[in-house]
């Protein structure tokens, strides 16, 4: 038996893995005439008939049985964290890091994001860098470096 290489030009499925298609309602020598396999009335014999897969015949569905749980606030602040560790390998002396350049260098993704610094790791060089919001220990290493924080407002 020989190994026959498959490109795109030569795929074909597996012998006795594709069925003929059964047709139905082309009448009574076939077997499957007159009503098609859907058997006699009833919601499932109609067109459209049938019901959803999450239907539960009836009973209280599952999803009203669970209790609510917690509380999802609408008005949260969410922001995208990026630490001092991070400028430091991305940037250099004298640049100005704002929301743009973070997504420039991929620090940052989406549209719209408020971006929070936060102070994991080291900085020995100067920037200046502007964030919606910035932690005291960010700052304070950011300022030690000779750099500076803008707070942004929206």
């Amino acid at each position: 038996m020989s190994e026959e290489l498959i490109t795109l030009a030569n795929l074909r499925p597996f012998a006795g893995s594709k069925h003929r298609e059964k047709r139905v309602g082309r009448g009574p020598g076939s077997g499957h005439g007159k009503t098609s396999c859907r058997g006699q009335k009833g919601q499932r014999a109609r067109s459209g008939g049938g019901v959803p897969p999450w239907f539960e015949g009836g009973q209280m569905p599952l999803i009203r049985r669970l209790p609510k749980r917690g509380f999802k606030n609408p008005f949260r602040v969410e922001y995208a964290v990026v630490n001092v560790r991070d400028l430091a390998r991305r940037f250099s002396a004298g640049e100005v890091v704002d929301v743009e350049a973070l997504k420039r260098v991929g620090l940052v993704k989406g549209r719209g994001v408020r971006v929070k610094l936060l102070g994991d790791g080291e900085i020995d060089f100067a920037l200046t860098v502007r964030v919606h919001a910035v932690s005291k220990s960010a700052k304070e290493k950011i300022e030690k470096a000779g750099g500076r924080v803008e707070i942004i407002e929206d």
